[in-house]
């Protein structure tokens, strides 16, 4: 039900400064913001007037990565030295000649200065299995207990090309794989192993910052394929092998050098960049990837450090429908160049939650904001599915393109669908003045003679009930578009006045959690049951009517919170016996 349409351009400045005077200190700060957003928007309606301006993208150069700090050693933590202390004792015991090298992120990341608890190592002459069995028989050989050992089967889809095992050791999940050298089919992305050199291994390797190994019996760092290190320095993120073939062979490789670069600030090498936007790579990330590696892909990278810099990866590289495939019977016509609105979008979002410090929502309600901003030009979109049904667009890309959570893209059309409401209700809560009942409506004409407070707190009351715990998200993403009811096509990032946005945001978010006392709303029951109502009103059988009633009498509840069930019964019994004076 539509509670509340307010035309945000008839807001009364003339009323300013007896608000600013009659208020509460978070209503005098929305109220102050409020006047500012509108008189940029204004300004910047003139600006647009006498000219436009295409979209701009990206000045050259300007993602570049600075000189990074790159330790010359690695410094193990006390845990780990224990660790690495009882695997050379397993291999010094039995005279094994056994290389064992960690390798990868763990490698990567210490050198960075980064914590890493995630351990492979790499084992040169044995299964991961077989060296388990030893370091079992070392403990207890030892007198000590023995340790549990899983084994991951081999298994593709999930990008476990080779049988891994795991140990528990000094409460650190260690994982276990021999070395390997790889070669594709032509069609496929899922290789033939072998066992391998640690320099075949190496230059197999996704990428050159993943292709390092800290050898355990030699205390050293290997860079094997004499790229690691220098490109970790430069911040710069290649291939071991030419990135053509290396993309070609395996995809999926375009999207983790993107994720890197973006968690890292690094920058794409020019060959990299130009093979990754080439078409027989972006058609081979469409046949030979599944929809679900790409969904895990994409959605890391929107959780990561700088999910903005992936985001425009894809789309600098004319990636982003490849990703985030459109379904053929959408309507309307997808609008020209819209990815890169959908990128300002996304720019404009971060921004915000970074002037806000990050803590104004958790990690899944963060990611879930991105992907709404991302997909805000998109709202409107829709198409039909097998059945002949109408869906919102973003539910195709969730379910569909990145194969995540149908829950996620239920959310995301959610928070789209309540924008206009949000808008709405921040003229709402700014405003001293009842709006017109034509234009501001509570749903039931019994409630147009409450106070104004009481109204707030019902159309507030009812709208958060529609979104639940993501109303932070949904009053976050309004604050983007206020005060229109729908995105601009010509929105600029850079022109997003975030400052402004963020004081709406913060004095919205205090009146509807701490003056009206709205925070879990969504969790509010009807005081009188069901079957309660059907005596109250001497009916039979239920049905939409109580259902009905229900809603009225939570309305009331949000009017009167201090109110018990004898008030609440009160209330309905005297509501049926005016109505039924009317009638």
């Amino acid at each position: 039900m539509r509670l509340l349409s307010i035309n945000s351009s008839t807001f009364s400045y003339s009323s300013l400064s007896l608000l600013l005077r009659r208020s509460s200190p978070p209503r005098r700060r929305l109220a102050a913001s409020v006047f500012h957003r509108r008189r940029h928007l204004c300004v910047l309606r003139e600006l647009l007037a006498s000219a436009t301006r295409p979209f701009e993208k990206l000045p050259a150069g300007s993602m570049g990565a600075a000189r990074v700090a790159v330790k010359s050693s690695i410094d193990l933590t006390e845990k780990e030295d224990k660790i690495f202390q009882q695997l050379i004792g397993v291999v010094h015991h039995f005279q094994m000649e056994t290389q064992l090298r960690v390798a990868g992120g763990w490698v990567r990341d210490k050198l960075l200065g980064l914590e890493c608890f995630d351990i492979d190592i790499a084992l040169d002459n044995m299964l991961g299995r077989e060296f388990c069995d030893k370091v079992n028989e070392y403990l207890s050989l030892r007198g000590e207990e023995r340790r549990g050992v899983g084994v991951i089967q081999c298994n593709p889809d999930q990008s476990k090309h080779l049988e891994t095992a795991r140990m528990r050791i000094y409460d650190v999940w260690i994982d276990f794989v021999n070395l390997r050298s790889e070669t594709y089919a032509e069609h496929s992305r899922i290789p033939s192993m072998i066992f391998g050199t640690a320099e075949e291994d190496a230059y197999r390797r996704d990428l050159t910052i993943n292709s390092l190994f800290y050898n355990i019996n030699t205390n050293s760092v290997e860079d094997l394929t004499g790229k690691g290190i220098a490109d970790l320095m430069s911040g710069i993120i290649n291939t071991p092998l030419p990135p053509m073939s290396t993309f070609l062979d395996d995809p999926l490789r375009v999207l983790r050098a993107i994720r890197f670069g973006s968690r890292f600030g690094f920058t794409l090498d020019d060959d990299v960049k130009t093979a990754a936007a080439h078409e027989e790579v972006k058609s081979a990330i469409a046949s030979k990837v599944s929809r679900e590696r790409i969904g895990r892909e994409v959605d890391l990278m929107m959780s990561d450090r700088y999910p903005v810099k992936a985001v425009t990866y894809l789309n600098d590289l004319q990636l982003f429908w490849v990703v985030f495939s459109l379904p053929n019977n959408l309507e309307p016509a997808i609008p020209k160049e819209v990815e890169s609105l959908c990128v300002e979008y996304m720019t404009a979002a971060w921004n915000l939650l970074q002037s806000l410090g990050g803590a104004s929502l958790d990690v899944d309600h963060r990611r879930l904001f991105l992907y709404a901003a991302l997909f805000l030009p998109l709202r409107t979109l829709t198409f039909k599915d097998k059945k002949g049904k109408e869906l919102p667009v973003t539910s195709h890309i969730f379910r569909s393109s990145l194969k995540l959570k149908a829950s996620d893209g239920d959310t995301v059309a959610n928070v789209h669908g309540v924008l206009a409401e949000f808008i709405s209700l921040i003229d709402f809560l700014n405003s001293d003045e009842t709006p017109d009942p034509s234009t501001a409506h509570l749903g039931d004409d019994y409630l147009d003679d409450l106070p104004l407070a009481s109204k707030r707190r019902i159309v507030a009351g009812m709208i958060l009930r529609q979104i639940k715990d993501f109303w932070p998200v949904a009053l976050l993403l309004s604050t983007l578009i206020y005060p229109r009811a729908n995105h601009a096509d010509d929105f600029r990032a850079r022109d997003f006045e975030v400052e402004d946005a963020a004081k709406i945001y913060a004095s919205v978010h205090e009146i509807l959690s701490q003056e009206l006392a709205l925070d879990k709303v969504w969790e509010l029951k009807p005081l009188v049951k069901g079957d309660e109502i059907m005596d109250i009103l001497r009916l039979k059988t239920g049905g939409p009517q109580i259902r009905e009633w229900q809603n009225r009498l939570l309305k009331w509840q949000l009017a009167h919170p201090e109110a018990e069930k004898e008030a609440a019964v009160a209330w309905v019994d005297d509501l049926r016996s005016k109505r039924a004076k009317i009638c």
